[in-house]
């Protein structure tokens, strides 16, 4: 397995050499903690025995929430808190995509357009839900955004993970919608289009010169809802790419493997390493913006969940302990003492940095 701090600390001064006064402040931050994630140069934390007396010195992860090679705990910890709110009932994915005229307006103003993507896409099937005639109430959903295709280029689009159900506020009542069938994926595409485009001339961007008039969303059952979930959970925290698939680094190229969404074939891409870190960089998300959001009878201020599983007697999936650092001495669990033990740091810097240091 190649680790992606190894790429970074190889070539990442040729990046910025080439493209430094291109980076964002957030991708020059995502450089620096993929680098120094469980480093020598990275915190350390120290622990201790609770059977031996052996002690050991550890290094902290980054925290990075676009790392590959942390926050597995966060992951895991997010899948837990969804499980905890799964209702009886069929779930589906729904998956709204922006066409590729767009990506370029997405990709300058990633804020504004990403909330667009996700709040249209959540009012789409909301309205889907208040219309249905066997559903007649406020839908619930998690969202996710994704910016990345499997080949990791710029390919905005969310999935919203939804069980066919809704609950009529007025009525106090709760429908479940049996069958594999939830909304017309056609109808769905063309509300949330409209929505799309009433929302970026609201916002004051202007639209581009020709585009499709024909967009895209998926709609399929995913059964009780739990893997789907899961699947969501693995992308996360954990970045656009697993090191495992990272296959190869030599002679500045890299070469990672995707599965085809078309043939479902595993698939290889090599290019040059300063190109893959772009792809990497690309995808990491303007700071403080959530990437998974809840709506309607999911929101965490809703205090309905916990009504219907008891009136419906759900038996729920339990927690995952987060593991136990073991001693490598007796097999012992290993207490932390102290942490953010701090070593000495050299951050990657953009040569406009460097001149306003200077000044």
């Amino acid at each position: 397995m190649i680790r992606l701090a190894h790429i970074v600390e190889t070539y990442a001064t040729e990046l910025i050499a080439q493209d430094g006064h291109r980076l964002l402040p957030s991708q020059l931050a995502a450089l620096n903690a993929f680098q120094l994630c469980r480093s020598s140069m990275s915190p350390r934390m120290e622990l201790a025995c609770d059977g031996c007396t052996e002690q050991s010195y550890l290094p902290h992860s980054c925290g990075h929430r676009s790392c590959p090679h942390c926050q597995a705990h966060e992951s895991q910890r997010w899948i837990d808190q969804q499980l905890q709110k799964l209702v009886p009932g069929n779930y589906f994915m729904v998956t709204f995509t922006l066409p590729a005229q767009f990506r370029a307006l997405a990709w300058q103003h990633q804020r504004v357009m990403y909330d667009l993507i996700t709040r249209s896409a959540w009012e789409t099937v909301n309205t889907f839900s208040q219309n249905d005639r066997k559903l007649r109430g406020t839908a619930g959903a998690v969202t996710v955004l994704h910016t990345h295709s499997r080949r990791l280029d710029y390919h905005p689009h969310v999935h919203l993970v939804m069980p066919g159900a809704a609950f009529d506020n007025k009525q106090r009542r709760w429908r479940n919608k049996e069958g594999g069938y939830l909304f017309d994926h056609k109808a769905l595409a063309k509300v949330f289009r409209a929505k799309m485009l009433a929302g970026i001339k609201q916002a004051g961007l202007k639209l581009p010169d020709a585009y499709s008039t024909e967009w895209v969303v998926d709609c399929k059952a995913v059964g009780s809802g739990q893997q789907a979930l899961v699947y969501l959970g693995r992308y996360l925290y954990r970045g656009v790419i697993q090191e495992k698939d990272i296959l190869s680094c030599k002679h500045g190229r890299v070469t990672f493997r995707y599965r085809n969404s078309q043939t479902k074939q595993t698939e290889t891409r090599t290019l040059s390493a300063v190109a893959f870190l772009h792809l990497i960089l690309q995808h990491i998300l303007p700071k403080g913006y959530r990437r998974a959001r809840n709506f309607g009878f999911l929101h965490p201020n809703s205090k309905l969940i916990p009504l219907v599983q008891l009136r419906k007697r759900v038996v729920l999936p339990p927690p995952q302990p987060r593991p136990a650092i073991r001693c490598k001495c007796c097999g012992g669990m290993m207490k932390i003492i102290r942490t953010r033990i701090k070593t000495f740091i050299k951050r990657l810097r953009t040569p406009a940095a460097d001149r306003e240091t200077a000044m």
